[in-house]
């Protein structure tokens, strides 16, 4: 495989569909739509290009994590409703 312009739509066996946001000689990084980013070596990389590249690569979605406070509300949310449930 050789190095791919950015932005460019790829389909690989294992992941499905993803956008390459980075590759040189060495590397390729693709962000795939449902198992999210991953790295591979782009000499031995197997995948299959969908289209061609666009013009302007477009900006990938990143995805955070839920911060600590908004773990600890849901929580205390989900035993308040427990605890409410149980007084009925």
């Amino acid at each position: 495989m050789q190095v791919m312009a950015e932005g460019q739509t790829v389909k690989h066996e294992t992941y499905g569909l993803g956008i390459v946001t980075a590759s040189d000689q060495e590397r390729t990084a693709i962000d795939f739509d449902d198992h999210g980013p991953k790295l591979f070596v782009t000499s031995i990389m197997v995948a299959e290009l969908i289209g061609e590249a666009p013009a302007t690569p477009p900006k990938t979605k990143r995805r955070r994590k839920a911060s600590t406070a908004a773990k600890a509300a849901k929580k205390a949310a989900a035993a308040t409703a427990a605890a409410a449930a149980g007084r009925s």
